[in-house]
């Protein structure tokens, strides 16, 4: 450990990219990147799987120590049925 101070964010990518840009992996679903703390700069964002610094294409909606502090959703299911989620998100500029 650096003992750099970092966050982890979920949030949403644009669905559909910018003219002449690829699609960013994870833009059909929720996704994940980091921050990372910069004191000259404020929170600087990046989105590893991607390869790229995080920008107005990814929409935050939450930010914490893990997954765990941004799960979309949670909760305690009790008894012997069976439980599903299903999803489906499009992130638009406006």
């Amino acid at each position: 450990s650096l003992g750099l101070a970092a966050r982890y964010v979920s949030g949403y990518l644009l669905t559909r990219p910018p003219p002449g840009q690829p699609k960013l992996v994870g833009a059909d679903a929720s996704h994940a990147w980091a921050e990372l703390w910069c004191t000259e700069q404020g929170w600087l964002a990046l989105d590893p799987t991607n390869a790229v610094p995080a920008g107005p294409d990814h929409v935050t909606l939450a930010w914490g120590r893990d997954y765990a502090d941004v799960a979309p959703l949670r909760g305690v299911l009790r008894g012997g049925g069976v439980a599903t989620l299903r999803v489906g998100v499009a992130v638009e500029p406006v």
